[in-house]
């Protein structure tokens, strides 16, 4: 039976959604009746009046907490948070604006991190959350996440500044400029969770009230940094206004000043005197604050950032001064770029890498990057200049025209997403992203000379596809190392609550230069090894936007993508995109751009294999019966297919191990199923996710194999993986315009298009399983990085640099250390190592975090004894030397047993 759609929540407020008009700002709120309402709990009604909803809103918030309870195996949470949650999503759904965040955190006491999982907990089955909402959840978790480090710094800075008094004249200064700052970040950005851009905003700021404040405040640092030509002005009365007019104007900003403030806070000066002279001018003239030497008025700026935060509805950005508890940083939360490993030891000489605060990190790969690109001019290079003019017809024309039209279109584009005055941030960024252009093509050409031995390369640097794919990727990284673009909702760009038109995460770069994804995927892995200073972070983007390509962006309809795979079907019944058989081939990653955007169809011939598995019978025969030589298929639909096949088989293999330890025999089955839909089926792509297929194909295998797995079982274990977004199986198109869950899915498409196919394998005869692709090192890693252990929070391992250096060196003397292949020294180690392992509990437990429900266990890698190590709890004691012993010791044996079997065999011979 195919599963049951169950009745949403989410859809009963689209229907009621017109209703959200009377809580809209503008027209009057009505004022909640609760005689309406006696058929719900006291306390509900109390608290919806709080916080001043609607009658339509309580009653669909009420009708969600129902449906909320009836599938909640257990209510954990108190019901009255658990009805905030409700009333939360209800608003959020229906546009309406009957409170803010804030206001509703009060309502429940819980801060921002704690309510966010909350509502996220809600969403029980497919339908309890919209995609809509979890959008506002994830725009309000970034913001949080932006005001959080912007005030963390704004607090660590202040003390290098003021004076503490004993009146506490500082912190009302201090809170003036932190409610300034806010006001101005509001009014001066759509995008308020750019931290670059901010942070840049909160320095004018701190410079505008360091030159007006009195000198009594100041720390000397900043007393003496004040330029000498002006002398900074106490506050001026009402009554010596007249006489304050009198005075020169003073200059809008203080070069001195701001270069001190700049310096002390690794900030690009150029960068700042931008932001302060176009966004924070303006922002001063609104206030008439520009020229005027008095001191912001506190309770004028709290008035007005006041009415900012509620129009807003989200975060009061004021409670981060007050240490309110709403918004308190999750103690449990580090920094990821804090857990690696320091260059120096705790009890070694020498000072401390500083930790790595979100601030510090975009400053630090912001300056990373325009170091790179320092020697790198506006203007082609004279190497690169030559190799244009070596081309039979010369490109440096249509280079130059092309970029000065494509970035008049990006900085108009970025102004509109950032904000109406970031036009100018817009043309910074597009330089960078010239002058790293050049360099990487440059770099691109002289590895092609030396492959080739050829030095025109005229059809290339004449190809407008390869130049605005190379721009775009540049860009990309500019933008991602100023945090601008990251991957919001899984590049998601739909569903309300995080417009577009206030976004420039991946794949707006491809919107905004009308570029094909699968024309910009080519250039991805050649940029990378043309660039070697790119950072891990970088590098990690990339890759991910390549993943994204392959996973969804590019089988959006129009795509080249489908015309190649037309052509490649269109040439021969039997002719595949990538044939099964080279899938245990490791994969080649030694194909250039030139490769890619060159020729999509090369020149030569090929001979099928005789037969490839999992091709209809049908098909096979035919094959084997005409050898007959075909036209190579396109160099870069062949690499895509391969590198999507590998992407495909990796994530499956990642979600059958959460949710099939039990039936191992059904993934090689469920693999088949998969590849076959992509290689024949590939229409079903269309506009689609590579996961939607393959969670149907999950669910078709054990669906006629006869093992109870159900849908809310998948999808739930799906969110639990990396990189996904709960719209791939909450918004599938079913038809043209026509979005539902993935359930209806693979009831209306997937099962209709594929049920032959799919009941082969309940047969006695079911279709051979297609090989298994090697999955093989990435690319874009580091070898010589060091590696976390999964698992462990401390724990690294790197490659050994150099094989004549003893580990001795490497390590502390009180340290243990096994080096495979030299000598181990005394015989005392081994009598520790066994005592180590004799007094340790081997069993070891690993549990997906995935609710309340019982969970499968995941398995690990290898067994001790012939048992598996999931069955128990892991010990304190436990360390990955035991297990990484036990496995060797496991292998010794396994190799000693075939030994002994070898070895009877030819004494039988």
């Amino acid at each position: 039976m195919p599963p049951k759609k169950r009745n949403s929540a989410a859809t009963q407020m689209k229907e009621l959604k017109p209703g959200a008009e009377s809580c809209s700002p503008d027209k009057e709120s009505p004022e909640l009746s609760v005689k309406k309402h006696r058929d719900k709990d006291a306390e509900f009604v109390t608290l919806s009046k709080s916080l001043r909803v609607t009658d339509l809103v309580c009653d669909d918030a009420w009708k969600l907490w129902k449906t909320v309870q009836e599938s909640m195996d257990e209510v954990t949470d108190s019901q009255k948070r658990l009805w905030g949650a409700c009333l939360f999503v209800t608003v959020t759904e229906m546009d309406a604006s009957c409170f803010t965040l804030t206001q509703v955190l009060k309502a429940v006491s819980l801060n921002v991190k704690e309510f966010i999982s909350l509502v996220r907990k809600l969403d029980v089955n497919l339908d309890t959350i919209s995609t809509k909402v979890n959008s506002a959840l994830t725009r309000l978790e970034k913001k949080y996440d932006v005001i959080l480090a912007l005030y963390q710094r704004f607090e660590k800075t202040c003390k290098k500044i003021f004076v503490l008094t004993s009146d506490g004249k500082e912190r009302e200064t201090m809170r003036t400029c932190w409610t300034m700052f806010l006001l101005a970040k509001g009014r001066a950005l759509q995008m308020e969770d750019d931290l670059v851009i901010s942070f840049q905003l909160l320095l004018c700021t701190l410079e505008l009230f360091i030159k007006r404040c009195s000198p009594d405040l100041l720390q000397p640092l900043y007393k003496s940094a004040i330029s000498k030509v002006q002398s900074p002005p106490t506050r001026t009365s009402r009554r010596n206004q007249s006489k304050a007019k009198s005075r020169p104007p003073e200059p809008e900003v203080d070069v001195q000043l701001l270069e001190t403030l700049c310096k002390e806070n690794e900030c690009n000066i150029e960068e700042v005197k931008n932001v302060y002279q176009t966004s924070f001018s303006a922002f001063l003239d609104s206030l008439d604050l520009s020229r005027s030497p008095d001191f912001p008025q506190v309770n004028d700026v709290d008035q007005q950032y006041e009415e900012h935060y509620l129009k807003s509805r989200d975060i009061d950005g004021r409670l981060f001064f007050d240490g309110d508890d709403t918004v308190l940083a999750p103690k449990v939360e580090i920094s990821q770029v804090e857990r690696t490993p320091k260059k120096n030891m705790p009890d070694e000489d020498g000072v401390l890498i500083p930790p790595q605060t979100p601030i510090r990190a975009a400053m630090t790969s912001i300056q990373l990057l325009r170091g790179d690109l320092t020697s790198s001019g506006d203007q082609p290079s004279t190497v690169l200049a030559t190799y244009f003019k070596n081309c039979t017809v010369d490109p440096t024309q249509d280079v130059l025209k092309r970029l000065e039209t494509l970035g008049q279109v990006f900085s108009q584009r970025f102004g509109q997403a950032v904000g109406p005055r970031c036009v100018v941030y817009g043309r910074q960024r597009f330089a960078l992203g010239v002058r790293l252009y050049y360099k990487v093509m440059e770099a691109m050409l002289k590895s092609e000379e030396k492959r080739l031995s050829v030095q025109n390369f005229s059809k290339l640097l004449n190809d407008s596809t390869f130049h605005k794919s190379l721009l775009a990727c540049a860009l990309e990284v500019v933008m991602s190392t100023y945090g601008e673009s990251s991957f919001k909702n899984g590049g998601y760009n739909h569903g309300g609550g995080d417009p577009a038109e206030t976004n420039v995460c991946f794949p707006w770069i491809l919107d905004v230069f009308s570029l094909a994804a699968f024309d910009f995927y080519k250039v991805i892995e050649s940029f990378i090894k043309a660039e070697p200073t790119l950072s891990k972070d970088i590098v990690k983007h990339l890759e991910t936007c390549e993943n994204l390509i392959m996973e969804r962006i590019a089988w959006r309809t129009g795509s080249p993508l489908f015309e190649l795979l037309k052509q490649e079907h269109e040439s021969g019944a039997a002719e595949q995109v990538e044939p099964p058989a080279s899938f245990s081939q490791p994969l080649q990653h030694n194909h250039t751009a030139a490769d890619l955007y060159l020729s999509p169809m090369r020149p030569g011939t090929r001979i099928l294999p005789p037969e490839s598995p999992a091709t209809p019978s049908s098909q096979a025969s035919s094959q084997a019966a005409s050898q007959t030589p075909r036209p190579s298929k396109s160099n870069s639909l062949s690499l895509f297919y391969k590198k999507l096949y590998r992407l495909a088989y990796t994530r499956l293999k990642m979600l059958c191990s959460y949710l099939l330890t039990s039936h191992p025999e059904l993934e090689p089955i469920i693999w088949t199923l998969f590849q076959h839909t992509l290689q024949h089926e590939y229409e079903l792509m269309k506009d689609r996710h590579l996961d939607q297929l393959m969670m149907s194909a999950m669910y078709a295998i054990c669906k006629v194999k006869c093992v109870d797995l159900r849908f809310k079982t998948i999808v739930t274990a799906y969110k639990n993986m990396p990189n996904t977004s709960q719209e791939t199986f909450k918004h599938v198109l079913i038809t043209e315009a026509h979005y539902d869950s993935i359930i209806v899915f693979y009831n209306q498409v997937f099962m209709q298009k594929l049920k032959t196919n799919i009941l082969q394998y309940a047969s006695t005869r079911p279709p051979t399983l297609s090989p298994i692709p090697q999955i093989p090192r990435s690319p874009y890693k580091f070898p010589n990085s060091p590696l976390r252990v999964p698992g462990s929070n401390n724990v690294y391992i790197s490659p050994l640099k150099s094989p004549r250096m003893s580990p001795g060196i490497m390590t502390p003397r009180s340290r243990m250390l096994v080096s495979i292949g030299e000598s181990f020294g005394l015989s005392n180690r081994f009598q520790k190592i066994n005592q180590m392992v004799n007094s340790s509990d081997r069993s070891f437990k690993r549990t997906l975090d995935m609710g309340a429900t019982p969970k499968p266990l995941k398995r690990l890698r290898f067994d001790v004894d012939g048992q598996d190590e999931a069955d128990g709890s892991k010990s304190g004691a436990d360390s990955t030397l035991i297990q990484k012993l036990a496995e060797m010791s496991s292998t010794r044996s396994r190799m000693q047993e075939q030994k002994m079997k070898e070895d009877a065999e030819s004494r039988k011979e």
